[in-house]
C-alpha cells in the first residue's frame, strides 16, 4: 500500500502572540512541525506534502528538504480547503492527514490507524476526554458506528455531552478523496470547509469509519498558546525520561531533565538534576553526569565523569576521563582515556592524550597534548594572532608550570619542563627545562605611594 502524507501547517497562531509562525515554535529543541515531519518520515511514504500559509517563506527556509513538497494555501478557508490544495500532488493509494502543531504523535499510533484503511474503510483517530471542549464530537448510531463529526461550535447541547472527540488525524483511500473534496460546503458557523465533513460523505457512500485511539491523549494535543506549548514540552521530556530509564539510566529527578535531540545511552548511567542533552549525544555504560550540565553533540565513553556545571559541546571524552566542575569543552575537543580536565578549564580543538591533566584555570586552543602531560594552573595557549590560528604541540610526560603563556606555533617535546610564570615562544627540546621570565629585582627602602588628600 503506497502512502502520501499531508501535513496542515498554514495557520497563523494568533494566540501565540509571536511573529514566528505557530508551527515553528519549538518543543524539545525542534519545531513542532519538525517533530511531525520526523514521525511522517518513519512511515516511509512516497510523498510528504506540507500545506503552508502564514510565514510560508520562513517555514520553507527552516525546513526545506528534498523529500518535502510545500503546497501554498493563500487563503485559510478551513482544513478541507487546505487538503484540497495538496490534492494535485497525491498519487498514492492512501492519504494520511497530520497537523503541524501536534508534535507528540507516536509513529506506532499512526501505524495502527493506517492498518484500518481499505477500499471500503477509512481510519479516524479519536480521543476520549473528560472535557472535550473545542473538539469536534464523534456521532455514532445505535450500533456504535460513526456517522458524522460535529464541530464544537455547531454542536447541540446533547452532542456537546459526547466525550469522544475528533483529533483531526485521519487516513483514507485516495481514490475517494477528490470526489469528497469537491462536495465540501462552507455552510457552517465558521464559514469554512471542514475536512470532518468527509466522514458523513464516506458513511453515505457506504464506507465504514473505523476508529483508533492513542494510548496517551497528549499525543494528539496541539498548541495554540504558550501555556499549551509548555505543557507539550514537559510531557515530551517526561516521556523521554521514561524511555531512558527503561534503558538503564538513573535520573535523579525526571522532572528536571531535558532532551533536545537524539540520545543513545548505555547501562548504569547516572544523570543528576538540570542536565540538558542537545543534538546527537552518545553516552556509554557507567557514565556519571553531575547537576547543571549541558552536553551537546558529544560522545561520552564508558566510565566518563562530568562534574557539576560543565558544558561539553562537539567533544569526545575517552574511557574513564573526567571534566569539571565548571569545565568547558568546545567543538573539536578530544580527551583520551583517563585524561582529566578540572575546574574552569576551557578546551577548543584540543586533544589531550591518555592520562594528561589540565587541573584548573586554563585555556587550551588548537593544542596537541601527549600522554601523561601535566598542565599547571593559569596556562594559556596563545593560538590566535588576530588573523590566523596556530598550533601548540606538547609531547608525552611534559610538565607545564603554573601561569605559563605558550605562544603558538610552539613545540614542547617529550619530558620537557617549563618553569612557572614563563612565556614560551621557542621549541623546548626533550628533557629540557625552559625558564622564560624576567629576573626578580628587589628594591630596598622603596616608599609606597600615598593617596593624595583632598583639600
Amino acid at each position: 500500500m503506497s502512502l502520501d502524507i499531508v501535513i496542515l501547517a498554514a495557520g497563523q497562531g494568533t494566540r501565540m502572540r509571536s511573529a514566528l509562525p505557530k508551527v515553528l515554535h519549538p518543543v524539545a529543541g525542534n519545531s513542532m512541525l519538525g517533530h511531525v515531519i520526523h514521525s511522517a518520515r518513519q512511515l516511509q511514504p512516497q510523498g510528504i506534502h506540507v500545506v503552508i500559509g502564514h510565514g510560508a517563506e520562513l517555514v520553507r527556509e527552516r525546513l526545506a528538504a528534498d523529500d518535502l513538497n510545500f503546497v501554498m494555501q493563500d487563503k485559510q478557508l478551513g482544513t478541507g480547503h487546505a487538503v484540497a490544495q495538496a490534492l494535485p500532488a497525491i498519487t498514492a493509494d492512501t492519504v494520511l492527514v497530520l497537523y503541524g502543531d501536534v508534535p507528540l504523535i507516536e509513529v506506532e499510533t499512526l501505524q495502527r490507524l493506517l492498518a484500518k484503511v481499505s477500499d471500503t474503510q477509512l481510519g479516524l483517530l479519536t480521543v476520549t476526554l473528560q472535557d472535550p471542549t473545542g473538539y469536534g464530537r464523534i456521532v455514532r448510531d445505535g450500533a456504535g458506528q460513526v456517522t458524522a463529526i460535529v464541530e464544537h461550535k455547531d454542536a447541540s447541547e446533547a452532542q456537546k455531552a459526547i466525550k469522544e472527540g475528533n483529533t483531526g488525524i485521519l487516513a483514507l483511500p485516495a481514490a475517494r478523496l477528490a470526489d469528497w473534496m469537491g462536495r465540501l460546503s462552507n455552510n457552517n458557523a465558521q464559514g469554512e470547509y471542514y475536512l470532518t465533513d468527509v466522514i458523513a460523505m464516506a458513511v453515505a457512500d457506504g464506507l465504514v469509519v473505523a476508529t483508533e485511539q492513542p494510548h496517551d491523549p497528549m499525543e494528539v494535543q496541539g498548541a495554540n498558546d504558550r501555556r499549551q506549548l509548555s505543557e507539550l514540552e514537559r510531557h515530551y521530556q517526561l516521556r523521554e525520561g521514561r524511555r531512558l530509564m527503561a534503558q538503564g539510566v538513573t535520573l535523579r529527578d525526571p522532572a528536571r531533565f531535558d532532551v533536545r535531540g537524539e540520545v543513545t545511552v548505555g547501562r548504569d548511567v547516572l544523570i543528576d538534576i538540570n542536565v540538558i542533552l542537545e543534538g546527537k549525544v552518545v553516552i556509554e555504560d557507567d557514565v556519571q553526569i553531575g547537576p547543571n550540565c549541558v552536553i551537546k553533540d558529544s560522545t561520552l565513553r564508558k566510565g566518563v565523569v562530568v562534574k557539576a556545571n560543565s558544558h561539553i559541546e562537539g567533544a569526545v571524552m575517552g574511557e574513564g576521563s573526567d571534566a569539571g566542575p565548571f569545565a568547558r569543552l568546545r567543538p573539536g575537543s578530544v580527551l583520551d582515556a583517563k585524561a582529566h580536565v578540572g575546574n574552569f578549564v576551557e578546551l577548543k580543538n584540543a586533544h589531550l592524550g591518555e592520562g594528561a591533566k589540565a587541573g584548573h584555570l586554563t585555556y587550551l586552543g588548537d593544542a596537541e597534548v601527549g600522554a601523561r602531560t601535566n598542565i599547571g594552573a593559569g596556562t594559556i595557549t596563545c593560538n590566535y594572532d588576530g588573523a590566523n590560528k596556530f598550533k601548540t604541540v606538547m609531547g608525552e610526560d611534559v610538565f607545564i608550570g603554573s601561569n605559563n603563556s605558550l605562544v603558538a606555533p610552539v613545540d614542547i617535546k617529550d619530558g620537557a619542563t617549563t618553569a612557572a610564570g614563563s612565556t614560551i615562544t621557542q621549541t623546548v627540546e626533550a628533557g629540557d627545562l625552559a625558564v622564560a621570565r624576567a629576573r626578580q629585582r628587589n628594591i630596598s627602602g622603596w616608599k609606597r605611594p600615598e593617596k593624595i588628600k583632598k583639600s
